[in-house]
């Protein structure tokens, strides 16, 4: 009789661990390394694709004159980082790399404004102060617009309190 509870009991166990097993979800942890390696190639293609398109904007600039051509590099320089950042969001979301995006493009639209305002002769000195001006409002709202999403990670981040006596 023990050994039939007994037998009853294993074959219970192993239908337990069975179970879970069959009920796990795949991550993209677990995805097949075949498909991970498609997905750095991807991503790599993609990352050359972008600086040949950075270099080629970069050799337009290269037959203009003064603060043109500054305004001109510092566009291709900024649309180069923005797509970097938003190549990371693609294959790699999360609330950290959306937050980078805007922070690039932010400081993107900001070196452009600087050098732009080279040009105005009159009011360097005002043009470079607006553009800082909409430069940090832009920071405000990006922390604020992630405000959430860091106030969750820094309420999870911690595993314990620590008292000191």
């Amino acid at each position: 009789m023990k050994l039939k509870l007994l037998s009853i009991a294993i074959a219970l166990a192993f239908a337990g661990a069975a179970q879970a097993q069959s009920t796990t979800t795949k991550t993209d942890s677990d995805k097949p390394r075949a498909e991970h390696k498609a997905d750095k190639k991807e991503m790599k293609a993609e990352k050359d694709k972008i600086e040949a398109d950075a270099k080629a904007a970069k050799a337009k600039c290269g037959s203009m004159k003064g603060n043109e051509k500054d305004v001109c590099q510092a566009e291709a320089k900024a649309n180069e980082k923005v797509a970097k950042a938003e190549l990371e969001q693609k294959y790699e979301p999360s609330d950290r790399h959306a937050r980078k995006v805007d922070e690039t493009k932010a400081e993107g639209k900001y070196e452009v404004a600087k050098e732009k305002c080279e040009s105005n002769k009159d009011g360097v000195h005002d043009c470079k102060k607006q553009a800082k001006a909409e430069y940090d409002k832009e920071k405000a709202d990006i922390k604020s617009k992630y405000a959430k999403a860091d106030s969750k990670r820094n309420r999870t981040a911690g595993t314990g309190s620590t008292t000191t006596r």
